[in-house]
């Protein structure tokens, strides 16, 4: 059975991080391993939030996956609870990447222009950084603009965004998927970046008027796991697309614009048959 470890914080409230790659990954028949790097009591957008940061724990939980001999078909990095974690996880990815797997970054920092609370430029250069050694990269346009010390704008021409891309690929990453992408106002989505081909590939939905915290991660979570069940990097970016604006017009049509995430658990049944070896 494959294999994914996932690196990202559990907000106990909130769909985001663990509680939506666990689900998601699992829903499409892959064995979902965690490291848990900081336990929330909400997502960071709620007020008062409680904070534990388990740092300690990820040097321990490494080390006795390599003495049991643990692999995984993917390493899929999302929310780390501090700037010393980045480090903790560039000696992760030395121990457990292999010719066999690869390695996925959401660079997950911030949205609309502002990074999360507790987070900096340090903590933004640093992660650039770590992208050096990811061969994925799933920022949206906040994380691109501060990993790459640019000014962040509402709106984006395609010359521009595509000169972004190139830019987030430079830092080292083989393949760079750029999420959040409008150049219009009825229509959202993603465009991504082939360093070696050198070829751009972009798809879009109709635009919902509504911000929900958590999208990226549903997004995240569903196309590394298609991704490790061999559809190509073109399809898994379909079936996360499609799956995340399936979730926030369920969403929307259900509790409008007050959710404090998307209800995903109620389109699981849309990417569950994208295992491997389907044909759908």
């Amino acid at each position: 059975m494959k294999k994914i470890v996932t690196i990202q914080d559990i907000s106990c409230i909130g769909k985001c991080s663990l509680t939506v790659a666990l689900p998601i990954i699992s829903s499409m028949g892959i064995e979902t391993a965690v490291i848990p790097t900081a336990v929330l009591s909400t997502h960071t957008a709620f007020k008062d939030f409680t904070y534990r940061d388990l740092s300690l724990d990820i040097p321990l939980i490494q080390k006795h996956w390599k003495k049991e001999n643990f692999n995984f078909n993917a390493i899929y990095t999302g929310y780390l609870g501090s700037i010393n974690q980045i480090d903790m996880i560039q000696d992760f990815f030395q121990e457990f990447k292999t010719t066999s797997n690869f390695i996925f970054i959401d660079p997950v920092m911030g949205d609309n222009g502002k990074l999360y609370t507790g987070f900096n430029q340090k903590f933004a250069t640093k992660m650039a950084k770590l992208c050096k050694m990811a061969d994925i990269i799933v920022p949206n346009l906040t994380e691109a603009s501060y990993m790459l010390k640019k000014e962040y704008k509402e709106e984006y021409t395609k010359e521009e965004i595509k000169q972004i891309l190139v830019s987030l690929s430079n830092l080292g990453p083989k393949k760079v998927i750029l999420t959040g992408v409008s150049f219009n106002k009825n229509e959202l989505g993603v465009i991504t970046y082939d360093k070696k081909t050198k070829k751009f590939f972009s798809y879009f939905k109709e635009k919902i008027d509504v911000k929900y915290h958590g999208t990226g991660d549903v997004f995240s979570s569903t196309c590394v796991a298609a991704l490790v069940n061999n559809y190509s990097l073109e399809k898994s970016i379909k079936i996360a697309t499609d799956f995340v604006w399936e979730a926030i017009k369920h969403t929307y049509n259900t509790k409008g614009k007050d959710a404090y995430g998307v209800d995903f658990e109620k389109k699981l049944g849309t990417i569950i048959n994208y295992k491997e070896g389907s044909n759908i």
